[in-house]
């Protein structure tokens, strides 16, 4: 079904009639110029918003809409986690092109309600404009927290240790898989039209993902972390600074330090690797410790903890302490496997950056 049959309002009553609102907070949700919310006395709300772009955040040529949905609810999730929060409702606008059907954002939204139902989060609004240059996602998310269990990234002290959880450098060799699979895909296409080939009557392409599953989910299905944030709080743990690793290790380490005032030692041989990420990228002849430091899009969260709360900390499951906090005028140090050390550079994603 093409969009226009519906047309804008017909459109969001589609895809939004059916959405419960689970929250207290949530007094009203689609339907109105705005939506309603009230929260209690004696808790601080908690807002971030995430802009991705096709073709600079996501490539539809092999990621499913359904996924695209969930991953971009997540990321915003992730955020509110970051802070110590939980997330309560969300806002999605989109800006998209005449190539999109009916059923394309019904599958997308199929995907952002996924992840909203897996984390009790109501969606209660947004908005829809027509694009001339691909898919544009705006999602707001809000959450809330007491003033006192919201954590910054500004409070690492010295002798603090530096803990992340699950593994990195997942989601950036997922990626690099895809790519070399769409690269092989589109010399396929390219060589076929050379030949004067009937395109339509190609055999479907089949990439080569095998044993390499969970390297793809990580990129197309990232998991916020609830799970940790509630452990913490079980364990009576408040982190001194937290953020979520969106940009890379390497870049989320720079922020704390510096909104911190602190310096930090990590070492090599802690840092969490997953089994299929070490072995594609010595396939590919990359290093493994470059792309767990800068690769980006795991959503993990990076925390840092007091020294005495070292064996709380220890023992939750999917938490490694890789390095501490240091005074300032030490600097941020890698400790390699071989003992030297190197200085870490914030060499994650920036999607801003000049080029090379």
């Amino acid at each position: 079904m093409e969009i226009a049959e519906l047309g804008e309002f017909g459109l969001i009553r589609h895809l939004t009639e059916q959405i419960p609102l689970r929250n207290p907070e949530t007094k009203h949700g689609v339907g109105d110029d705005c939506a309603v919310l009230e929260f209690e006395a004696g808790r601080q709300v908690l807002v971030t918003t995430d802009l991705l772009m096709e073709g600079v955040h996501f490539d539809l040529q092999y990621v499913p809409l359904k996924h695209l949905g969930y991953k971009s609810a997540m990321v915003n999730l992730s955020d509110i986690y970051a802070m110590n929060g939980r997330p309560r409702q969300m806002t999605v606008s989109m800006a998209l092109s005449k190539r999109f059907s009916v059923e394309d954002l019904d599958a997308f939204y199929e995907g952002l309600r996924l992840a909203c139902e897996a984390h009790g989060c109501d969606i209660v609004g947004g908005d829809t404009s027509s694009s001339l240059t691909g898919l544009a996602i705006s999602i707001t998310c809000i959450g809330d927290a007491r003033p006192e269990d919201v954590v910054y990234r500004n409070g690492a002290h010295d002798t603090d240790l530096i803990c992340v959880t699950g593994d990195l450098g997942a989601a950036y060799m997922g990626l690099q898989l895809l790519e070399r699979e769409k690269s092989v895909y589109n010399q396929q296409l390219k060589e076929a039209k050379q030949r004067g080939e009937d395109l339509e009557k190609l055999p479907p392409f089949e990439p080569d993902f095998s044993g390499r599953e969970y390297l793809l989910e990580r990129q197309l299905k990232p998991e916020a972390r609830k799970d940790i944030i509630e452990a913490l709080a079980k364990a009576g743990i408040h982190p001194t600074a937290m953020m979520d690793v969106s940009d890379g290790l390497s870049s989320e380490l720079h922020h704390i330090c510096t909104q911190s005032h602190t310096g930090c030692r990590i070492y090599e041989d802690r840092l969490p690797l997953d089994y299929q990420t070490a072995s594609l990228a010595e396939e590919l002849n990359m290093n493994v410790t470059t792309c767990a430091l800068n690769g980006g899009e795991d959503y993990e969260l990076l925390f840092t903890v007091p020294l005495t709360q070292h064996d709380k900390v220890a023992d939750i499951p999917g938490v490694k302490v890789i390095g501490h906090i240091t005074k300032p005028e030490l600097g941020l140090l890698l400790v390699c496997r071989d003992g030297s050390e190197m200085t870490l550079k914030a060499q994650g994603w920036n999607p801003l950056k000049k080029p090379l």
